[in-house]
């Protein structure tokens, strides 16, 4: 099957064709670790967790790469505050970023890479990008790169020359030769630092990224480069200039960047005050729930969390569960023996792999999957059953379940509950109507019918 993705660098959907044959290379932005994140840092982890569930579940060898940013200011100000060093607040916020990725259901990724790791790669890179002259030293012990070296500079954000000032957010120094090169490395006497040529200090932030790839592939090429649509100006657009400097070619083939999240309609900032912990609404709603809500709308929309997306989604996997766990049951009482799941056994599931393949249309997807549960259940209706055809739609829904990374128990019937249904249906052949009430009762509240 094709696949078919948004490409941030062309702004159309292209083709998916891969660096090597039946081989894909990923590449996702992770978090600054100087705190515990918020909602919208889960969108990437699940966008981009669902498409590498795709091209696995159709074959692909999958390289997943997603760093940590574990030295930044923020970092350092963090580390002062809790009276703790840069290293302690790093593995605190790493250990409580990973509690949330396992419990919205996202596969731990193959690379995690961390900034201290690569420092001494970080500045061996920023060595030979000083001797091919696309960066220089100052006065002051800074090193910057120098923008205007790179002929197609904005090519991703399409930003204007009078827009890159104010999008990079950067202080204008007397001692930059342009106002638009940006920092590669930073003199610092406050917090963590590290010797080097240039002196003490520590890199800058779009150095970071380009050196884990690089650290971590074949001649820094990827294939699928992701992040917040907040990253693509200006640190993707830093990573794709170093990389053309030290290489001579792009450092990512496809850019796929998510959209936003609102809170009641307004963009969630910190400015704002409407920031919502990833770990506090998990504890509230369950990691089901907030997974739900991001993929139900397209990964390139904004998602508004409201109290009615909140109330529909829990309404919606309510249904999604009950289906699953009565196709479990009655199967079970069918005297089917529940093997162990393999999604690549799944059948008649080409409308949903083709809507995931299409630029990872997830809402589309949901729509096959809610088709499959009306199916399921006008099989629970019929009186002569089709067991066969129940097993193959249970699987089918179970494989669309492990795609999209939503998990239910599989339900398995304890040896009483099979006694309980034996009891229940004596009752109503015996027309027993008092008993088989009570039974029926009983097994609605363990939610087996």
């Amino acid at each position: 099957m094709k696949i078919h993705l948004y490409n941030s660098l062309s702004n159309r959907i292209e083709e998916f064709v891969p660096l090597k044959e039946n081989e894909v290379s990923f590449y996702v932005c992770g978090p600054t670790v100087y705190n515990y994140v918020h909602v919208g840092n889960l969108r990437p982890v699940v966008v981009f967790d669902v498409l590498r569930r795709l091209f696995l579940f159709l074959g692909y060898k999958v390289k997943f790469i997603s760093n940590f940013t574990d030295i930044d200011d923020k970092v350092i100000a963090q580390a002062k505050k809790e009276g703790i060093s840069e290293k302690e607040v790093a593995e605190k916020y790493i250990a409580a970023f990973e509690d949330v990725r396992e419990k919205i259901h996202a596969l731990k990724p193959d690379y995690q890479p961390r900034v201290t790791e690569v420092m001494d790669q970080i500045i061996s890179f920023i060595e030979v990008l000083k001797e091919k002259e696309y960066a220089y030293s100052t006065p002051s012990g800074d090193v910057y790169f120098r923008v205007h070296k790179i002929k197609d500079y904005g090519c991703l954000s399409n930003m204007k020359s009078e827009d890159l000032v104010v999008g990079a957010r950067v202080e204008e120094k007397d001692e930059k030769e342009s106002p638009y090169d940006f920092a590669l490395w930073k003199k610092t006497q406050e917090g963590i630092k590290f010797s080097s040529p240039f002196g003490e200090g520590r890199p800058g932030w779009h150095s970071e990224c380009v050196v884990m790839i690089n650290s971590l592939t074949e001649n820094g090429r990827i294939d699928i480069h992701g992040g917040g649509s907040d990253l693509k100006f200006p640190h993707h657009e830093n990573e794709i200039a170093q990389e053309e400097a030290y290489y001579g070619h792009k450092i990512a083939t496809y850019w796929m960047h998510n959209g936003f999240i609102n809170i009641d309609g307004v963009k969630m900032s910190k400015s704002l005050g409407n920031v919502i912990l990833a770990k506090d609404y998990i504890e509230k709603l369950g990691g089901n729930t907030i997974r739900y809500m991001l993929i139900n709308t397209h990964y390139r929309l904004p998602v508004n969390f409201s109290s009615e997306l909140v109330e529909n989604a829990q309404k919606d996997l309510d249904k999604i569960e009950s289906a699953y766990r009565k196709a479990a049951v009655d199967l079970q009482l069918h005297h089917v023996k529940l093997k162990n799941p393999d999604v690549r056994e799944a059948k008649e599931m080409e409308n949903f792999l083709s809507s995931l393949a299409n630029d990872l249309n997830t809402a589309n997807a949901l729509s096959e999957l809610y088709q499959k549960i009306k199916e399921i259940h006008v099989l629970l209706r019929e009186k002569e059953r089709n067991v066969l055809s129940l097993e193959q739609k249970f699987y089918t829904l179970e494989a669309m379940l492990y795609l999209l990374g939503l998990v239910f128990e599989r339900k398995i019937l304890t040896e009483e509950e099979y006694a309980l249904f034996q009891k229940y249906e004596k009752a109503k052949q015996e027309k027993d109507f008092a008993l088989s009430d009570e039974i029926r009762k009983n097994l609605m509240e363990r939610k087996l019918l």
